[in-house]
């Protein structure tokens, strides 16, 4: 296996998707491969920050926080999706 391919296949060996062949493979070359150790770190890493980041995106806003504030940040949100 290449560093491309391991690119290509490391969405499918985290979901435990990868065939064995390809799974063996995977882990043959992520054992001889620093690049690519580092690669899946940091790609799991960037996994569990997003998931960070958007675990209270659907918490309710704080009472204390004006309306006006809140309507403001949701304005300026539409006009940076437009």
């Amino acid at each position: 296996m290449t560093c491309r391919e391991f690119i290509d296949f490391i969405r499918d060996y985290l979901e435990g998707s990868l065939p064995p062949a390809e799974r063996k493979s995977f882990k043959e070359h992520l054992a001889l491969c620093p690049s690519c150790m580092a690669y899946l770190e940091t790609y799991q890493q960037t996994i569990l920050l997003a998931k960070e980041a958007f675990r209270d995106l659907d918490a309710a806003v704080p009472e204390e926080v004006p309306e006006a504030l809140v309507s403001a940040i949701l304005a300026a949100t539409d006009r940076e999706r437009a």
